[in-house]
C-alpha cells in the first residue's frame, strides 16, 4: 500500500460531535462588545439575528457538542470527504516532502461552506424562522446557504459583493437553482446600501457592506434571521468536522503533519482544517499551523489586533480581532472569499499566543501554484484554495533545499469550476498583483482609532 493516494473513511466514521477549540485555548478570545455601552453582549443582544441554540454555541466552553441527527443526515450526502496524497505533485516538485490534501470540493455546493450552512439552516428552521439573509463574497457561502435553506424549506436572501456578482455569474445561477434570491451589494434595497451608493455609485462592494445589508434586513423583519459564513465561533465549530476527519485519515496513512495549511479570509476554512491539530499542539504535539491570506487583504500579517465592527455600516457588535478597519474596501482580486477586513476572534487570539502563524501572497503566485497543482493532480482549485497550495509548494521547496523530509497537509476547500473566468484572465496575462503598503494600512485603520481597545492592543501588527 506504499503507493496509496486516497484515504477514505467509512460513513460510520462521520464525526458525531463538533470540536470546540475554546475549551482548550490557553487564553480565551475576548468577548464581543455592545457598540453603545462598551459592555460584553448578552444573548438578548444577539436574539434579533440568531436562534438561541446558535447563540449558545457561540459562547460555549464545552469541548464537544453533539451534531443533530437531522444535520448528520444531510452531511452524509458527501461526508466524510477524502484525503489525498499528492504523489504526482511531489514528483513534479522533486521534493522529499510528503504532501496531503483534504478535498472539500465534493459537497453539493462545491466547497467546505455547507458544513456550517446546514446546521445554521437547521437551527433557524427549528426556531420557526422563515427566511435567512446573508452576504457572500465570491459566492461559495451564498451557494451553500441557498442549498441548506432549500433542504429545510427556508427562503434565502443573498447580498453578493458587486464585483463578484459580475465576475462570477454562474455562482449566481447556482444560488437561484436552490431558490436563493441574489442581489448585487451595495444595493438600493437597504438604507446602508443607498447611503454607500450615494457616496460612490460605482462602489465595487465589500463583504463589510454586504454584511450590513443582510444584518439590516434581519434586524428589521421578525421572520428573518441573519447567517454568517465565517468569523463567528459557532461557524468555526461546525467546520471542525474537516480536521477531525483529517486526523483519522492521517492515521490511516501512517503519518502526521509537520505543517497544516489553510487559506484564511474570515477564518472558517483555516480553522476547519487546523483546529483539531491546534488541540494536539496545545497538548504538546509539534506542528506548525499556517493561515494564508492575499497580500492585497493582509488582515493577519499587516492588520492590528483591535476591537472593530464586523461590517461597514457599524451594525454588528464590536469583535476583538485582527482587522484592517471596517471601512476597508479591498482590491477586486478573484479570491473573493478572502476579501474581508477582519479575522475570527478565536483565530486572532491563537495568532497572538503564537500557536498559529500567518503568511500572505499576491494572486499571480497563487494562480501559478493552482495551475501547477492542477497539471499534476487534475483538480482545478478555487482561487481561495490556491493560497493554501502556494504555501504547500513553498514548504515542499524548502524541504527540497534543506534535503529534509516534511509532511504537509492543506485544505483544498473547493473546486474552481465556477471560477474559470479568473483562469481566463490569468492565462491572458490580465491579472495584476495588488499588495497593501503601510500607508494603505494606516488609512484603513483610521476608522477604528476611537473604538475600545482589547487587552494586548499595541497598535502594531502581530509578529508573524
Amino acid at each position: 500500500m506504499s503507493d496509496k493516494t486516497c484515504f477514505n473513511l467509512d460513513q460510520s466514521e462521520l464525526p458525531r460531535q463538533w470540536y470546540n477549540v475554546a475549551a482548550d485555548m490557553p487564553n480565551p478570545a475576548q468577548p464581543p462588545l455592545h457598540p453603545g455601552t462598551g459592555q460584553p453582549v448578552g444573548p438578548d443582544d444577539l436574539a434579533p439575528l440568531f436562534p438561541m441554540e446558535l447563540i449558545g454555541q457561540e459562547v460555549s466552553q464545552e469541548r464537544w457538542i453533539d451534531i443533530p441527527s437531522e444535520v448528520l443526515d444531510i452531511y452524509s450526502m458527501w461526508r466524510p470527504t477524502p484525503l489525498y496524497r499528492a504523489r504526482r505533485l511531489e514528483k513534479a516538485l522533486g521534493t522529499p516532502a510528503k504532501i496531503y490534501y483534504k478535498y472539500e470540493g465534493g459537497s453539493p455546493a462545491g466547497s467546505h461552506k455547507p458544513n456550517t450552512a446546514v446546521p445554521q439552516a437547521y437551527y433557524n428552521k427549528k426556531a420557526g424562522i422563515k427566511k435567512i439573509a446573508t452576504e457572500t463574497g465570491a459566492g461559495q457561502w451564498g451557494s451553500a446557504l441557498s442549498f441548506a435553506a432549500q433542504m429545510f424549506g427556508l427562503e434565502a436572501l443573498v447580498y453578493m459583493v458587486k464585483v463578484s456578482y459580475f465576475q462570477k455569474p454562474y455562482r449566481r445561477s447556482m444560488m437561484q437553482c436552490w431558490g436563493g434570491k441574489v442581489l448585487a451589494s451595495p444595493s438600493d434595497t437597504t438604507q446602508i446600501g443607498k447611503k454607500i451608493l450615494e457616496g460612490n455609485p460605482d462602489s465595487p462592494g465589500s463583504l463589510g457592506i454586504a454584511i450590513s445589508e443582510a444584518v439590516e434586513v434581519a434586524a428589521t423583519n421578525s421572520d428573518t434571521n441573519y447567517a454568517l459564513g465565517s468569523v463567528l465561533s459557532h461557524v468555526l465549530l461546525h467546520q471542525s468536522v474537516i480536521g477531525l476527519e483529517a486526523e483519522k485519515q492521517m492515521k490511516l496513512a501512517g503519518d502526521y503533519p509537520d505543517v497544516v495549511i489553510g487559506c484564511c479570509g474570515g477564518g472558517s476554512n483555516f480553522a476547519g482544517i487546523s483546529n483539531a491539530f491546534v488541540k494536539n499542539k496545545i497538548a504538546g504535539k509539534e506542528t506548525r499551523l499556517v493561515a494564508v491570506e492575499p497580500a492585497s487583504c493582509p488582515t493577519l500579517t499587516k492588520g492590528i489586533y483591535a476591537y472593530d465592527f464586523g461590517d461597514t455600516g457599524q451594525m454588528t457588535p464590536l469583535l476583538a480581532a485582527h482587522t484592517l478597519g471596517h471601512d476597508f474596501v479591498p482590491p477586486s482580486i478573484h479570491a473573493g472569499g478572502l476579501r474581508y477586513h477582519g479575522v475570527a476572534s478565536q483565530t486572532s487570539q491563537l495568532l497572538n499566543d503564537g500557536i498559529i502563524e500567518a503568511a500572505a501572497y499576491p494572486q499571480l503566485e497563487c494562480f501559478e501554484a493552482a495551475v501547477t497543482f492542477c497539471r499534476a493532480e487534475g483538480i482545478i482549485p478555487a482561487p481561495e484554495s490556491s493560497h493554501a497550495i502556494r504555501q504547500a509548494i513553498v514548504e515542499a521547496q524548502r524541504a527540497k533545499e534543506e534535503g529534509k523530509e516534511r509532511t504537509i497537509l492543506f485544505n483544498l476547500s473547493g473546486h474552481g469550476h465556477f471560477d474559470m473566468a479568473s483562469y481566463d484572465h490569468y492565462f491572458a496575462g490580465d491579472l495584476v498583483d495588488d499588495s497593501m503598503d503601510q500607508a494603505g494600512v494606516e488609512k484603513a485603520l483610521a476608522a477604528i482609532s476611537m473604538l475600545p481597545k482589547p487587552a494586548g492592543y499595541t497598535g502594531k501588527p502581530t509578529a508573524v
